[in-house]
């Protein structure tokens, strides 16, 4: 049997682990960016309706949602393309822009997705260092784009550091890219953002043909066990898109919670209200105990921490926390549970009492 060989030494997804069960003690998942606010009634009445017709497929296009997000967000249904999560687009915006050995450059660390998706589809990885504020390199992104490159990946805010670029900065970087490569800003987090000096997206994608934005229902709206992204992108790309989907692949529930999830959007930015002020809380909180982190302006936080780690996320674990250790890299925390952020916060200053 032989096997493509862009899949030798395919890295593998690590998703985040549940905590160890211990026995008389709560226990709670931070290693996964999930939204900690069960679904709102209208949501689960959506998908029990839809549950009742699983013997049919669903609508292969997706009509009603695109219809429903290309109100929402002023653009043409032409515009939009639905996947499974943002990573089910992820994939197919690298299967329509990239042949065997093309080039896909995007920030390190980022999300972890990005070079499974390029190797998968026998693309290229280029990874750029993070700055020490662990922002997007995007001088040293513009510089290490060449002849081969098709697509650069922007994460905005960046996964796993919450850190978002400027709108300046990012403007500026995309005037220097070729108008053929395809500039893909992932926003999975964007709803959670509030600095005011991170772009808008949407106007960046009008402004620029080359230029696609990458979402997802998982995060801010709580659909993460659904799977359900979308892209909007202008047309030509936004049909490639739609032909590289795998058929059928946004369930007919998936695409019925989205459109009650779309139609209560008030009630769940209410709770995004909710995890930003709690971020918020828990940074000012690690600030105070000695601890050293960037404003993220995603669900989580970020610890830089190196060669421990996985020695911390051990220790969190042992206490009852699981989190999301990156190697040698540092620990990611989800935040907005109240009595997870208070067990970390725990954690976390018993961890900074232990150290020399």
């Amino acid at each position: 049997m032989k096997l493509r060989s862009s899949l030798a030494g395919l890295p593998a997804y690590v998703p985040g682990r549940p905590p160890a069960p211990h026995q008389g003690l709560t226990t709670y998942k931070v290693s996964s960016n999930e939204n900690p606010y069960a679904p709102l009634p209208q949501i689960i009445e959506a998908a029990e309706r839809a549950l009742r017709t699983m013997n049919r497929y669903p609508d292969m296009a997706a009509s009603a949602l695109h219809h429903a997000l290309a109100r929402r967000f002023g653009v043409a249904s032409s515009n939009l393309a639905t996947g499974t999560g943002s990573v089910g687009l992820l994939q197919q915006f690298v299967q329509a822009t990239c042949d065997q050995g093309d080039e896909v450059v995007f920030a390190w660390r980022s999300f972890e997705a990005y070079p499974i998706c390029a190797a998968v589809n026998g693309a290229v990885s280029v990874r750029v260092a993070l700055r020490p504020d662990e922002s997007h390199d995007l001088e040293a992104m513009a510089a290490a784009i060449t002849a081969r490159t098709r697509m650069v990946l922007i994460c905005q805010p960046n996964n796993p550091t919450g850190v978002g670029a400027r709108a300046t900065e990012l403007d500026a970087f995309i005037k220097r890219v070729p108008d053929d490569v395809t500039i893909v800003i992932d926003e999975a987090y964007v709803e959670f953002a509030d600095d005011p000096n991170m772009p808008d997206g949407l106007e960046l994608f009008r402004r620029h043909g080359n230029v696609a934005l990458l979402r997802t229902f998982s995060k801010a709206y709580g659909l993460a066990g659904l799977r359900v992204g979308y892209a909007i992108a202008h047309d030509e790309l936004a049909q490639a898109l739609r032909s590289c989907a795998v058929p059928f692949g946004v369930s007919s529930i998936a695409q019925e919670a989205a459109l009650a999830a779309l139609a209560v959007e008030d009630e769940l930015q209410e709770r995004v209200v909710h995890i930003i002020r709690a971020r918020a809380e828990v940074t000012q909180a690690l600030r105070q105990q000695g601890w050293s982190l960037p404003d993220s302006q995603a669900n989580f936080v970020w610890l830089r921490l190196g060669s421990d780690s996985q020695r911390f996320a051990a220790f969190c674990d042992e206490r009852g926390l699981a989190v999301r250790p990156y190697g040698d890299d540092g620990v990611r925390i989800t935040v907005g549970d109240a009595p997870a952020d208070t067990r970390f916060l725990e954690v976390a200053a018993e961890w900074r009492a232990t150290r020399p």
